[in-house]
C-alpha cells in the first residue's frame, strides 16, 4: 500500500480534468495522503470540492487562500511529497515548468518540490505537436521529469490525434510503474 506516502496531484484547465478524480479516489483506497492542487482554469472544469471529498484535505487553488493553518503551503508539500504527478497537463502549465515560471499555487509548489515529477500532457493535437510544446516537453525530461506520453484518439474538440489524456485505469498503471514506488507495484501484482 501507501501508506505513509504523499503524493501531490496538479490538475490543470483540460477537459480531461474530470479523470483525475477517479485517480485520486484509487491512490486514497491504497492509503496514500494525497493533496491536489488546481489552476484556476481546471476549476472551470472540475470542483474542487470533488477532490476535497476524495482526499479530505482542502484543495489548493490560490497562492495567497488565508483560509488555512498558517505555514507557507506551497513551500510545506514541496517538502512533504514523495511523488508528484501533473495531470492533465496543459501547453500552459508545461510552458511553466520547462521555464521556471512560478505564478501559482501549482507552479510554485512545483519549484519548491525536490521529488519525482510526472507529467501526463492533454491537450488538442495541434498544441501536443506544436514545436514549441515539443521543445518544453524535451525540457521537461532533461530536467530529470518523466513524461506520460498521451493517448492517440478522439478528443474533445473533435478532432483525431496524438494528445488525448490516458483513461484512468491506464493512467494509475502507468503513474505506479514510472513512480520509485516500484515495491508496491509489485507487492500489490500490478
Amino acid at each position: 500500500m501507501l501508506q505513509g506516502k504523499t503524493i501531490v496531484l496538479g490538475v490543470t484547465g483540460s477537459i480531461a480534468a474530470y479523470k483525475i478524480a477517479n485517480l485520486t479516489s484509487m491512490l486514497t483506497k491504497l492509503h496514500a495522503d494525497v493533496h491536489v492542487l488546481m489552476t484556476q482554469n481546471a476549476t472551470n472544469f472540475i470542483n474542487p470540492i470533488t477532490f476535497e471529498t476524495l482526499t479530505n484535505h482542502k484543495c489548493l487553488v490560490d497562492t495567497f487562500d488565508r483560509n488555512f493553518n498558517y505555514n507557507i503551503e506551497h513551500v510545506s508539500l514541496g517538502n512533504k511529497a514523495d511523488l508528484v504527478l501533473v495531470a492533465p497537463a496543459s501547453a500552459n502549465i508545461i510552458a511553466k515548468m520547462a521555464n521556471g515560471i512560478a505564478d501559482d499555487m501549482l507552479s510554485t509548489t512545483l519549484l519548491a518540490c525536490r521529488c519525482k515529477k510526472l507529467v501526463a500532457p492533454a491537450m488538442n493535437t495541434n498544441m501536443y505537436e506544436n514545436p514549441i510544446t515539443q521543445a518544453n516537453l524535451q525540457k521537461l525530461r532533461d530536467f530529470g521529469m518523466e513524461v506520460i506520453e498521451p493517448a492517440t484518439g478522439l478528443l474533445a474538440c473533435k478532432a483525431v490525434g496524438r494528445g488525448k489524456c490516458l483513461q484512468r485505469k491506464c493512467c494509475f498503471l502507468i503513474f505506479y510503474r514510472k513512480s520509485s514506488m516500484n515495491m508496491i507495484w509489485k507487492e500489490n501484482g500490478f
